[in-house]
């Protein structure tokens, strides 16, 4: 891994940008055992993470110097590092048989496939509480819909690229629909609101299993 390019993103405020998203997760874990004086909020992208700081307690030139001494960890998905967010899914998602077509799985493989691994939130974006979440097994890169839905229900399991996702509210959306789950992704009665924002694991469960 290389290391990023940085440059400023307004008066307190860096942009660290990636060759990769597996690169973005593993430095920003990095991050945690760094624990950069002054940074106040570090926001993930596909492709990079923005640093907020407090020109109070760092400048711009010294957190441009931090960043070098920044250690990536690349063993990012660790069950021992803290409990996953587990989430039950019924899978009777729109898609299902869809998505079995385009990957030669049969129902309870695919399912087996997203239960049996754990995901990370690699970051937050398209609406509030919309974690893209990276697995640790193989991905399916699967298209997205060819037409996208004018409202996808709260709640959906979905899975397009690389990535899988639970819709947080009723919205648009173009990904592929395997199950649902009645766990709110977000809520203004939490803190934070969104229930797994970057690098929370995750870990899917079918619904009602013993």
């Amino acid at each position: 891994m290389t290391g990023p390019e940085v440059r400023s993103a307004g008066g307190t405020a860096l942009l660290a940008t990636f060759d990769s998203l597996a690169d973005v997760i593993a430095f920003r874990a990095g991050l945690a055992d760094a624990a950069l004086p002054g940074v106040t909020e570090v926001v993930s992208g596909a492709r990079t993470l923005l640093l907020r700081y407090d020109p109070t307690t760092t400048d711009a030139a010294r957190l441009r110097s931090d960043l070098t001494r920044v250690t990536p960890d690349t063993d990012t998905i660790d069950a021992g590092d803290s409990e996953p967010l587990v989430i039950p899914v019924t899978y009777d998602g729109e898609d299902l048989d869809a998505v079995t077509e385009l990957t030669g799985m049969p129902r309870d493989d695919l399912v087996s496939w997203h239960t049996g691994q754990l995901w990370t939130s690699a970051f937050c974006g398209f609406a509030p509480g919309f974690s893209y979440l990276t697995g640790s097994d193989r991905p399916l890169d699967l298209p997205r819909r060819a037409t996208a839905r004018t409202a996808v229900p709260s709640g959906a399991v979905a899975l397009a690229g690389e990535f899988s996702a639970v819709y947080p509210r009723t919205s648009p959306g173009g990904w592929q629909l395997i199950g649902r789950t009645d766990v709110p992704m977000w809520s203004l009665d939490r803190t934070p609101p969104a229930l797994a924002p970057a690098g929370t694991l995750v870990r899917f469960v079918v619904a009602g299993a013993a």
